[in-house]
């Protein structure tokens, strides 16, 4: 039985030696330029929570063919690599090990809020959950993805083993292949956004499973297994999503990557769908639990009670690192947590960004003259 205190060391696998058992899940933030490069206040962001056992950043397009939305990060050009390189120095700087998500969008979109101003490409010609989505100046209606052509398929797995590489020419300790939350990788995986009947479609849970065991194979023999994780949401209804039977599937594309040696698994679980009971079994290495999405904010009590049951060996909170840069230690001293500015959620500069307080002051900053 796994250690159930999240504030015990652990330094199984290629992913340890880590302080604690705390990640700091991945969150969309917006603070990009409009070309993908890191806002400066970035560094600071992250340096500020270097006390996590880990960090994975939030998800960055791995080219401008994956890429989903305005001002979300990206990986593919030297600027982008240098904007990283600056929040990977400070979080090292801090004491901290920090993994990039890699997020091809899919079908997610708009030619309005893509450097390439193209249409989004997916599985299939499937439109996104039809709510507005945002765009410059405003919201628009979202547009219907071309299919995805087999030479567009080769191409987004070489631009996430592209991308994995810059990542690490960046400082990354390692990156995170996205394959949840309606992203990519997920669309091929649920029933409703692959509606293919080629090698990639629904001929079988094996073809279901192709791009994603490709994506992963190639990303491991650009970095190295030992330096790459992936997400999974099983059963998500984020975004329209529909899989009315997960279980095959996901038990599938585990029993294809277990062996490879990843760093890690991380896995959301909900009511739809008891992934951590179901896929613990089917799965060897280190593994990550997401037990608050799509509902309340996980709590220590709840963290500490996965790790107590076995599911998992970490636990990741998102909302609660966003108002308490200091998590471990707040976890630590008992101390109360402080809430989320739902307002600033999303921005350019420091308000509801890096302007929570810690416990103890004196907030890391890594660019204290220009994050503003």
């Amino acid at each position: 039985m796994t250690n159930t205190t999240l504030l015990a060391p652990y330094s199984a696998g290629p992913l340890g030696p880590l302080p604690n058992r705390v990640v700091m899940a991945p969150m969309t933030r917006l603070r990009a330029t409009a070309d993908g490069t890191p806002l400066p206040v970035v560094a600071d962001y992250y340096a500020q929570r270097a006390s996590a056992g880990l960090i994975v950043t939030e998800g960055i397009w791995p080219s401008s063919r994956g890429q989903s939305g305005w001002r979300y990060p990206g990986l593919e050009t030297a600027a982008h690599i240098e904007g990283w390189r600056r929040v990977t120095g400070a979080v090292h700087a801090a004491g901290g090990r920090i993994y990039a998500q890699l997020m091809h969008g899919g079908r997610h979109g708009h030619p309005l809020s893509r450097v390439d101003g193209d249409a989004p490409a997916a599985p299939s010609a499937v439109l996104v959950d039809p709510s507005r989505v945002h765009v410059p100046g405003g919201k628009a209606d979202p547009v219907t993805p071309r299919e995805m052509t087999p030479d567009d398929i080769r191409a987004a797995v070489q631009d996430f083993a592209d991308a994995a590489r810059n990542a690490i020419e960046a400082g990354f300790d390692g990156v995170e292949l996205h394959g949840a939350n309606s992203y990519l990788i997920h669309q091929f995986l649920a029933d409703n956004t692959n509606l293919r009947d080629d090698a990639y479609g629904r001929g079988s849970v094996a073809d279901r499973i192709r791009f994603a065991v490709e994506v992963v194979r190639a990303v491991a023999d650009a970095i190295g297994a030992e330096r790459l994780g992936l997400r999974l949401s099983p059963g998500n209804p984020q975004f329209g999503m529909a899989e009315a039977d997960p279980g095959p599937v996901y038990r599938a594309l585990l029993d294809e990557i277990d062996g490879l040696g990843l760093a890690y698994l991380h896995l959301t679980d909900n009511d739809r769908y008891p992934a951590l009971a179901d896929l613990r079994p089917h799965w060897h290495g280190t593994l990550i639990a997401n037990v608050g999405e799509n509902g309340d904010p996980t709590t220590r009590e709840a963290g500490e009670a996965v790790l107590a049951s076995g599911a998992a060996d970490l636990v990741s909170y998102g909302r609660a690192f966003i108002a308490n840069p200091d998590l471990p230690e707040r976890f630590e001293a008992g101390a109360p947590l402080q809430e989320v500015d739902e307002t600033h959620l999303y921005g350019e500069g420091a308000e509801g960004y890096t302007d929570y307080p810690a416990l103890r002051q004196g907030l890391v900053s890594a660019q204290t003259s220009t994050s503003t």
